[in-house]
């Protein structure tokens, strides 16, 4: 199927896209502060600029797109159109994505990735479910750890 729109327009569309104070990402703000922690965003001086930095717990928190980091749920749908493009281009997304987990996790980092799909959506946890999760995860949880619609679990490397 050709795209909708022109080249011209595509790209006007996805220059629109924000890297930063995106709408799931400020979600996840207002449910760490319901929680009262306290936090650093797009810390520069880290690997892949973490969107949250919880330095009193030693925890870095990602919030991820399911399209943008590929995450296998609903929100992920493989581009109808130039294909290859699209999917080279999200595979170095996770290649990175993985090299900055890896690269935090040996400088001594818990790693926390929130998906989307847990935010939004038709599967989106509920607002104190979240909060739950995050506060069990950031207070007791040891190694690297991800939570999706399904709920918290430990992170597959």
């Amino acid at each position: 199927m050709a795209d909708v729109h022109s080249s011209e327009i595509r790209s006007k569309n996805m220059r629109a896209i924000r890297t930063r104070d995106t709408s799931i990402e400020n979600r996840l703000a207002e449910l760490l502060a319901g929680l009262g922690l306290s936090y650093r965003v797009q810390d520069k001086s880290l690997p892949g600029r973490p969107d949250f930095v919880l330095g009193q717990y030693k925890t870095i928190i990602f919030v991820h797109g399911c399209f943008w980091h590929r995450h296998h749920c609903h929100l992920f749908k493989v581009p109808a159109t130039r294909t290859a493009f699209w999917l080279g281009k999200i595979d170095s997304n996770v290649t990175r994505d993985r090299r900055y987990i890896a690269e935090l996790s040996a400088a001594g980092w818990k790693v926390l990735v929130v998906w989307e799909c847990a935010l939004r959506g038709k599967t989106k946890l509920e607002e104190t479910a979240i909060q739950s999760r995050l506060e069990e995860w950031i207070c007791a949880g040891s190694g690297n750890g991800e939570i999706d619609a399904q709920g918290i679990h430990q992170m597959l490397s």
